[in-house]
């Protein structure tokens, strides 16, 4: 991650231990704290302390129709935040254009992602249909930000994906703020191509010929980051992974022996049976481009995506 610049997260305020919460708690995600903090700036908001409730405060709930829902007090419904929730959340979300990614606190009137319990004007539960409502005007003015919620984060999948796609996304932005170039694009495609080979080929197929358009060099920037922030949303399978670890092979097939390209599929294809992690491949294949420098696979982000302290790749 040597050339990427300072990386800056959002998150909730109670994530990092702050005492917020209405309960005078927090939520803190040691996750966040022990092991992202080595490597990220974080941003951290409490959008209910924000817009002026105290702590602690009476507890608040989506009511009414989901998709356009109000934010009440639970036991009071004549305390309505809705508006200043809405006017602190459009200012906030317009404002955090430097931000690479958003940990958001799971099941928040305010922060939640998905699933916020919704009510109706009566007080029956409509189900986990909503999202909080500074998180969707968030998602709303950036589209292409990655997002996720502390518990989801406990996911081994979840968590190398979401901080998979916020380096990527860093980058991009630091890409753009240097100055958008045909070059540049070209690079930054090809340097993410076996990341792109192992979350969603068909995407991968679909962006190569967009960076050798001669068109609109912004217009096609547009389509371009939109489609790779699709294409890397979902976590890598094992198979786009085999068949991604297949295709770097053949790159050393001029300079490996035959004992050594025997091993290499007999790994690869373990890997791809579940009888051995991600990692063991990988790790040969970084021995062999580091003995044989292979100049096309050097610089490629598939082999460091992300600072390697942080542990993801282990249980993959």
């Amino acid at each position: 991650m040597s050339d990427t610049p300072s990386i800056r997260i959002g998150i909730s305020a109670c994530l990092l231990g702050d005492q917020v919460r209405y309960d005078g708690g927090h939520k803190r995600l040691p996750f966040a704290s022990e092991e992202l903090s080595r490597h990220f700036d974080f941003v951290k908001i409490c959008p209910e302390q924000a817009i002026g409730m105290g702590v602690p405060r009476p507890t608040i709930r989506l009511v009414g129709d989901a998709e356009n829902p109000r934010l009440l007090g639970s036991a009071d419904t004549s305390l309505d935040v809705t508006e200043k929730m809405k006017v602190f959340a459009r200012d906030t979300a317009a404002s955090l254009d430097y931000i690479s990614g958003y940990i958001l606190c799971a099941k928040s009137p305010s922060c939640g992602m998905e699933r916020v319990p919704v009510y109706s004007e009566e007080g029956t539960g409509l189900g986990k249909i909503g999202v909080g409502l500074f998180t969707k005007q968030l998602m709303d003015a950036q589209p292409l930000l990655p997002v996720e919620e502390n518990g989801r984060l406990n996911d081994v999948h979840l968590r190398e994906n979401f901080v998979l796609r916020v380096v990527a996304y860093s980058r991009w932005q630091a890409m753009m703020a240097e100055g958008l170039s045909a070059k540049r694009l070209q690079d930054f495609h090809r340097r993410h191509k076996f990341l792109l080979l192992a979350h969603n080929q068909p995407l991968y197929r679909e962006l190569g010929p967009i960076v050798a358009e001669s068109s609109d060099l912004n217009d096609m920037a547009d389509r371009y980051i939109q489609k790779f922030m699709q294409a890397i949303r979902q976590p890598a399978t094992i198979k786009n992974h085999t068949n991604t670890l297949m295709h770097i092979q053949g790159f050393f097939k001029d300079h490996l022996d035959s004992t050594d390209k025997a091993q290499l599929s007999d790994v690869i294809k373990e890997y791809a049976a579940g009888m051995l992690p991600l990692l063991v491949p990988l790790e040969m294949l970084s021995m062999f481009l580091k003995k044989y420098q292979v100049d096309y696979l050097l610089d490629q982000y598939y082999f460091s995506p992300y600072p390697r302290d942080l542990k993801l790749r282990i249980g993959l």
